[in-house]
């Protein structure tokens, strides 16, 4: 059996995801600790206990997931399961950092202070009220994409998240986005609806976020991966931290090519996916991509105990 260890994005976020983990394993309490203090905020007090506006913005949620992902992760080594079971691990948008912290590219520290600066940029990037998301169901990518084009109209609309077969994300530009809407259903679309999102992620729009994320990875040092990170940009693997650095800037303006990431990893003979940490909605994505290819969620010390006992088999 091939694993892959995939890791959550922005939307997965609930209060009190993790602390079931932090209170049954002293290595995933100890993750919060350490992202407490890098980012000099009571952090894990706000995704315990905190109101869930406050946790959803974007500067707050991407740090929390990591956290909540990583603890899960170190919940796993403490039942003997490292992450050498994974032949692969890749995470949607924001999971991506969880990914390469996981495979130690990056230390936990530097990747909570990454996400709270992209989180941050990437909410500055575009005035409130000016970007949208949508997302189209029951269309393909190249359909939306010229969806996306007819709609942009001289503005922004872009396909930004290429989920699964039946789910694509378009982000740009709020009165190109609603075009998008119109068009997409006239193009036969089951549903098209605006997300309760508070910025248009994954598009030109986020240039000045990449140039802020370009800064700031300058300056953060960047290990081999111990397992290949499959980039959202290039929905292949990469293990060069340079190559790493450079992708991840560009993944703040290009798509997520979620899609063909867990059929390359499939191709390459993966037959089973851990969603690592807070919800189950990569799994679902999963199973609408590849119907052979196994998920499991590990983001409870159930799950953790579950899945160290089907390696130990």
């Amino acid at each position: 059996m091939s694993r892959a260890f995939v890791f959550p994005g922005q939307g997965a976020q609930t209060i009190g995801m993790g602390k079931a983990l932090a209170d049954a394993y002293p290595q995933a309490q100890a993750v919060f600790d350490e992202v407490d203090e890098a980012l000099g905020q009571d952090l894990s007090g706000l995704i315990w206990e905190g109101d869930i506006e406050t946790l959803t913005l974007t500067e707050n949620a991407q740090p929390a997931l990591m956290a909540t992902s990583l603890a899960a992760l170190r919940a796993l080594q403490a039942e003997g399961v490292g992450i050498e079971v994974a032949s692969f691990v890749a995470g949607h948008s924001l999971g991506e950092y969880s990914a390469l912290a996981a495979a130690g590219a990056l230390s936990v520290a530097d990747t909570a202070r990454l996400l709270r600066i992209r989180g941050r940029a990437m909410q500055q990037a575009v005035p409130v009220g000016r970007g949208a998301m949508a997302a189209i169901l029951g269309l393909d990518l190249v359909t939306v994409q010229e969806v996306a084009a007819e709609a942009a109209q001289g503005g922004v609309c872009a396909a930004a998240n290429d989920n699964d077969p039946a789910q694509v994300v378009v982000s740009g530009d709020k009165a190109a986005v609603e075009r998008a809407i119109g068009i997409a259903k006239g193009r036969g679309a089951k549903r098209a609806i605006l997300l309760p999102v508070s910025a248009p992620f994954h598009c030109a729009l986020m240039g000045p976020a990449a140039d802020a994320m370009a800064e700031a990875l300058a300056q953060v040092h960047i290990e081999p991966p111990r397992v290949p990170v499959v980039a959202n940009v290039r929905a292949a693997a990469v293990t060069d931290p340079q190559g790493i650095r450079e992708l991840l800037v560009e993944q703040v303006t290009h798509s997520v090519r979620w899609r063909e990431s867990v059929l390359w990893m499939a191709a390459q003979g993966v037959d089973e996916m851990w969603e690592i940490g807070a919800g189950k909605a990569l799994s679902g994505m999963v199973r609408r991509i590849d119907k052979s290819v196994a998920t499991r969620a590990v983001g409870t010390p159930e799950d953790v105990k579950d899945a160290a006992e089907s390696v130990r088999g």
